[in-house]
């Protein structure tokens, strides 16, 4: 079954990790794509001829999602090449490690800039076109485990991961009535550049895939269904939903 035969996908972030697989297992169910990408030109273009190999259109945009300019860039010039939005994937995001007492500013902003402004701003940039051209649409943000829970060396990045939970529950009250759907994905941890250097450590990694219930830590590729399925008619009356997408972790307290 092809889920989103024909539709067209925006997906932020997506020369790596999650957003690499969503882009291309959108692709892999009929969806012509567009990413957005910041650095890593030559990993942006690998995804692109993979999704062109899959017989779909692709085209990749270089933006920082931190600045808010690149929201409704990466929205046009997406919108000019595959014809009209149908999904848009949040995805773009960073978590570089770092102790609270000591945060330095910078760090904390920046990490608010890319992970909570920038979803916001491409969100409304999303919303805007599918409310322009009619006929719904859906939104998928990538949140994460730590959105409800802590972390000691996450303080300025659980907060930010909590707020874009909370902006789908808000944006899926205000775009019901367009027929736009928002809902969030929450992983547990996956294996992505955004934690390669923290999980180096094998000693912690083969600690932390013990907690969780299916045995082993998550890759990208887990994460492309669940947001296939959120953007797909499968999921025609979910909006303001959020599901966790990580092997049982969350509910393993005992």
């Amino acid at each position: 079954m092809m889920l989103l035969d024909g539709k067209a996908v925006l997906v932020t972030g997506a020369s790596a990790g999650i957003g690499r697989a969503a882009a291309i297992g959108a692709a892999r169910h009929g969806a012509d794509v567009a990413i957005n990408f910041l650095g890593g030109a030559e990993a942006a273009a690998a995804c692109v001829v993979e999704i062109e190999a899959l017989g779909r259109k692709a085209v990749a945009i270089e933006g920082d999602v931190a600045d808010p300019t690149t929201a409704t860039d990466f929205v046009a010039r997406a919108t000019a090449a595959l014809g009209r939005v149908d999904v848009f994937v949040n995805n773009a995001g960073i978590c570089p490690f770092h102790a609270f007492l000591d945060m330095p500013v910078e760090t904390f902003e920046r990490t608010m800039r890319v992970n909570l402004h920038g979803a916001y701003f491409m969100v409304q940039a999303a919303a805007n076109q599918m409310v322009r051209q009619g006929g719904g649409g859906a939104i998928v943000a990538v949140s994460s485990i730590s959105a409800l829970v802590g972390g000691e060396y996450q303080t300025h990045y659980t907060p930010t991961k909590a707020g874009v939970h909370s902006l789908m529950q808000s944006t899926a009250i205000a775009l019901g009535r367009y027929g736009i759907r928002c809902n969030s994905v929450l992983p547990g941890t996956i294996l992505t550049d955004i934690n390669k250097d923290d999980l180096a450590d094998i000693a912690k990694r083969k600690r932390m895939a013990a907690r969780v219930p299916l045995g082993r830590l998550g890759e990208p590729d887990d994460l492309a269904g669940p947001i296939i399925f959120l953007a797909s008619d499968l999921a025609r009356y979910v909006t303001g939903a959020a599901l966790l997408v990580d092997g049982g972790a969350f509910v393993n307290l005992q």
